[in-house]
């Protein structure tokens, strides 16, 4: 019989390998956290949402006072789960940014975009426990405000890229440190969205897996957004507009600050120190309205795999005044997922830098029709698209040959309206701004008669003379 040591000794060696296992067979990519919950869902006890949830939850550690106070004790309910699952989730959920820049606690969605999936899990977890509309509100103290309480000058928003696509594995940040970055953002805003959503008892899931694969895994048609439903992650940002205003984000912050310091048993602030507060806040709030509401997402260079720019960039001189508007030609048809795009960009590179023998990609921006911006040149860096004009103004891309027929309406959106009021608000296109097609300042068809056509009535649409 074997004695007690070597059966601990033996259990710990499996509990180890089945951990070791379970961990190298799951990446960073929402499939495969899908995967993870569908295994939770089958495997123990109990496979409705909060239920799998609070078993997550408890994995992570999610459980300090402040989301006790809201979600109540993740460790007061249901079994164990198996011990690879929980340390896959431990790592997938508890968000971090290491030393070196590495951000944890992320995954890749289908979309090309990266979402923290704490505040995405918590703003779930409380519209399902949300009895009343007032309750709702705790949705944006535990999947935002918290998060913005620091007193941190730090702007927001940095994001980062993957080693690998197909399987990735590490995400490390880029640019200057951030107070949040858009990884936690994105994760903020599709959890208050989620929230939001099952709220409503009519359309709540059965399953937690099928309100992520529903949301993070829809196929687009070949009418691209315009035909898609209005409950998927490519329209985070819209849905998001809808819901968060200034005052409301501004509103749940502070009162974040102030049960925060509830919670740790202090006073509550004086009324000086509470303006303080709200200045801070507003100012920080101007910002997240600004980046997250104002601007179009914009796929960065890095995540479509851009080779490196030849030589030295020129820096232009902002604001500009001119936005030239063009068409791929070839690619002829509109790309409609992450990959598809993705590999459109790489293509145009390698004939703009191998054929043509430029620096770099000549578009300072390109739309696909998946619902997103790719980071071309830039905004600082000088383009190769318009002739003669590089200098004054940007360069900006719809993928397709337009000649007869038009980019989806949400693509047009993004560029007419999102973009142009990014670039203003971020002092890079003066607010009197002139937009023109290629084919006006340089003989070519570009950019095809229908879109030509089109943005002949976009509001900033103007002729003006050749320069020299």
């Amino acid at each position: 019989m074997m004695d007690r040591s070597c059966w601990k000794w033996t259990l710990a060696l499996v509990v180890l390998v089945f951990s070791t296992y379970a961990e190298a067979s799951f990446s960073w990519h929402m499939d495969d956290f899908i995967k993870a919950v569908k295994q939770v869902e089958h495997r123990g006890p109990g496979s409705a949402p909060v239920a799998v949830l609070r078993r997550i939850r408890r994995a992570a550690g999610l459980n300090d006072t402040f989301i006790q106070h809201f979600l109540g004790n993740a460790d007061s309910r249901g079994p164990e789960m198996d011990a690879g699952l929980s340390v896959y989730f431990s790592k997938a959920v508890h968000h971090r940014v290491t030393e070196d820049a590495k951000e944890e606690g992320v995954v890749l969605t289908s979309d090309g975009t990266t979402v923290a999936l704490a505040p995405l899990l918590l703003g779930i977890e409380a519209g399902f426990l949300s009895k009343s509309k007032g309750r709702v509100q705790a949705l944006y103290q535990l999947t935002l405000a918290k998060d913005l309480t620091h007193s941190s000058p730090l702007t927001l928003g940095r994001d980062g890229c993957w080693d690998n696509i197909s399987s990735p594995q590490v995400f490390d940040l880029s640019d200057s440190p951030s107070l949040l970055t858009t990884a936690q953002l994105n994760g903020g805003m599709d959890g208050l969205v989620l929230g939001t959503e099952v709220f409503n008892k009519s359309r709540r899931p059965r399953k937690l897996s099928s309100l992520l694969t529903q949301y993070y895994c829809h196929q687009l048609d070949v009418k691209g957004l315009d035909a898609a439903p209005r409950l998927i992650g490519r329209r985070r940002r819209e849905n998001f507009r809808q819901l968060a205003t200034l005052p409301v984000l501004t509103k749940q912050v502070v009162k974040s600050v102030e049960l925060q310091r509830r919670l740790k048993g202090h006073s509550n602030m004086v009324e000086k120190e509470r303006k303080q507060l709200i200045a801070v806040v507003k100012k920080r709030m101007r910002e997240l309205v600004h980046k997250y509401m104002g601007c179009p997402p914009i796929i960065p260079r890095c995540m479509w795999a851009a080779e490196p720019y030849r030589g030295t960039p020129t820096n232009l001189s902002l604001p500009l005044s001119f936005m030239y508007i063009h068409h791929t030609h070839t690619p002829s048809q509109p790309c409609l997922t992450f990959q598809q795009c993705s590999a459109d960009m790489r293509s145009m590179q390698h004939f703009h830098q191998e054929v043509r023998g430029w620096d770099d990609i000549g578009y300072s921006f390109v739309a696909g029709s998946d619902g997103y911006i790719y980071e071309g040149r830039g905004w600082h860096w000088r383009g190769a698209h318009t002739l003669g004009h590089n200098s004054v103004g940007y360069g900006v891309s719809f993928i397709g040959d337009y000649s007869t027929s038009l980019p989806s309406q949400h693509s047009m959106g993004l560029v007419r309206d999102q973009l142009t009021s990014c670039a203003v608000g971020g002092g890079r296109l003066v607010a009197t701004f002139t937009q023109q097609g290629h084919r006006q300042v340089v003989n070519t068809a570009c950019p095809g008669d229908a879109l030509y056509n089109e943005i002949k009535g976009w509001k900033h649409f103007g002729e003006v003379k050749k320069l020299n």
